[in-house]
């Protein structure tokens, strides 16, 4: 009979991996529709940041050719903007009608393209909201599980990463040391001795690259709004490691505060007394 920890985690799988296909979609649809935005107006391409700013997709879904961003204007284009949500609204707008001044000529195929523009354009938005809707799933199914308390104490550990987690180890107690987790998530060195030569280490072939990334971005968030972490990560930088290297190294340092916690079932404190470190 199935436990109620085990339904989560399968659908955590699921919903985890839905994800990653989505956002997979996503970056490719985006860079489909560079492509085509060269093919309009390649200044409003070199403007548009697509990757990081939702605002600049929901204006090529409506306006794409220069002439009728130039017509618009700023301040109509600011008002359509902020009218659908866009927090930086005016900037966004300023900088497509810059970039649309400075191109006058029509392109060859510039219809056509324009037009592959807005469709591309609306399919971003339309993945952007079933991610968005994943991620409520997602959300809703981690906060069922009983150790999810435990794992969102880690600073650093959002739902998304708690559920990667979750959906990476699946069931927590099967994990037997702190050492076993840090070799799941190949953070554990192991040695390349040779001949006489010893003492020399080097990254695991085998290892989980999902669980890798869910302990190196969690450490890399830890790094930003938790003083121990931030403090921890430059020591190591001031011991001559490179940022990579120092973040890999509290990454190490958090599966064993991650495996007590969940061993325990407490939640983290900062102020709880300080765990014995053997990988610091």
């Amino acid at each position: 009979m199935l436990a109620p920890d085990d339904s989560v985690i399968a659908e955590l799988q699921m919903l985890t991996a839905h994800r990653t296909d989505l956002v997979a979609d996503r970056t490719r649809t985006i860079n489909r529709l560079r492509q085509q935005l060269i093919a309009v107006c390649p200044a409003l391409e070199r403007a548009a940041q697509l990757t990081v700013d939702r605002g600049w997709v929901v204006l090529l879904a409506r306006f794409q050719r220069p002439k009728a961003i130039r017509q618009s204007g700023v301040s109509r284009l600011t008002r359509m903007l902020a009218d659908a949500g866009v927090r930086n609204a005016g900037t966004i707008a300023a900088a497509a009608v810059t970039a649309a001044k400075s191109q006058t000529v029509r392109l060859p195929g510039e219809e056509v393209a324009a037009g592959l523009v807005a469709q591309l354009a609306q399919e971003v938005i339309s993945l952007d909201a079933r991610i968005k809707n994943t991620d409520a799933d997602i959300e809703g199914r981690f906060h069922r599980h009983r150790l999810a308390k435990v794992i969102l104490s880690m600073p650093g550990m959002g739902f998304r990463l708690g559920a990667e987690f979750l959906a990476a180890v699946g069931d927590p107690e099967l994990i037997g040391s702190a050492d076993q987790l840090a070799a799941w998530a190949g953070l554990a060195p192991v040695p390349r001795d040779s001949g006489k030569r010893t003492g020399r280490l080097h990254s695991p072939q085998r290892y989980s690259r999902r669980l890798r990334r869910v302990m190196y971005m969690s450490a890399l968030t830890a790094i930003r709004y938790d003083p121990e972490s931030k403090a921890y990560y430059q020591r190591k930088r001031d011991q001559g490691k490179r940022p990579t290297q120092a973040i890999i190294r509290l990454a190490r340092r958090r599966t064993n505060v991650l495996y007590a916690l969940l061993r325990d079932n407490r939640t983290w404190q900062p102020d709880a007394p300080k765990i014995n470190h053997t990988a610091a």
